[in-house]
């Protein structure tokens, strides 16, 4: 599959970042949000981590202009009928990740890749919203895209194996390196994250320790460039919820099952970076 035009739909903070993933590796990049308030958003926070990257040393400013050039922002889906690869990136509720993929079918040509972002949906359940479930992926990124080098690659029961070699040769054009996995709920990484953090959230809970021994205990003691408090802040409580419950309800096993605390958190708007407070307080550092 010869790929030049890719799709990016969404411009939060896993789109822009996956967008400026796919544009650094020399692909005219076509960005589609919601409304021109949210695609503004995410075509500034991709502006900022390019000028971030000039400032380190990782991108010359000739090198950030051209990735620029090659990136093009929109309010229409309709604006990706040159792509032959989309990946969708928006949030993680099922009807409207469908409600997308039925669009893209229309419009797209005969052959494209349909890839999300999604990190804990069915597969084939957003593929069915589409006539060409062989021809769906699940593409899973981790955060901050334009930094972690690993991709998910995950079939469904209906994924051809000509799409999924695609996929696979589309990811490691990235510079990613690529894992396979199952449809199942979690794929590889969140299901070894998620007991993880939550069992973090259990402790803090109990009282066994605060969550600054906690992080200090697991970087420290184990290696981690993070502790699993700072990291859910990091993640996002929302989202680490709604995997937890999403594993819970695929698995049944009480390793899933999500912390009452965490639930309260998410429930007083405490989502953790995103939203300036969580297990730690970001709103100095907004």
């Amino acid at each position: 599959m010869q790929v030049t035009h890719v799709g990016v739909v969404g411009a939060g903070l896993m789109g822009s970042g996956i967008a400026e993933v796919v544009a650094r590796s020399g692909y005219t990049t076509h960005v589609v949000e919601l409304n021109e308030e949210a695609l503004e958003r995410g075509r500034k926070r991709t502006a900022k981590s390019l000028a971030t990257a000039v400032e380190r040393g990782k991108l010359t400013d000739e090198e950030r202009s051209a990735i620029e050039g090659r990136m093009s922002f929109s309010t229409s889906l309709d604006d990706l009928t040159p792509c032959t690869v989309v990946i969708e990136a928006i949030i993680e509720q099922l009807p409207e990740k469908r409600m997308v993929f039925e669009h893209l079918d229309r419009i797209l040509p005969e052959g494209a890749l349909l890839a999300t972002n999604t990190s804990s949906l069915p597969i084939i359940e957003v593929a069915s919203a589409t006539k060409r479930q062989d021809r769906v992926v699940g593409i899973h990124f981790f955060n901050p895209a334009p930094v972690m080098k690993l991709v998910e690659l995950v079939r469904s029961i209906a994924t051809s194996d000509a799409a999924f070699a695609d996929a696979k040769t589309f990811a490691e054009s990235l510079g990613k390196t690529v894992i396979e996995a199952q449809d199942r709920a979690g794929f590889v990484v969140n299901l070894l994250l998620i007991p993880f953090l939550t069992h973090a959230v259990r402790m803090l809970e109990a009282g066994h320790a605060t969550k600054e021994d906690i992080d200090t205990g697991i970087k420290y003691g184990c290696g981690h460039p993070m502790g699993p408090l700072e990291l859910a802040d990091l993640v996002g409580l929302d989202t680490t919820l709604f995997v937890c419950e999403t594993l819970y309800q695929e698995y049944g096993e009480p390793e899933y099952m999500p912390p009452p605390l965490l639930k309260r958190m998410v429930a007083a708007g405490y989502l953790g970076r995103k939203s300036g407070r969580g297990f730690y307080d970001y709103s100095t550092h907004a």
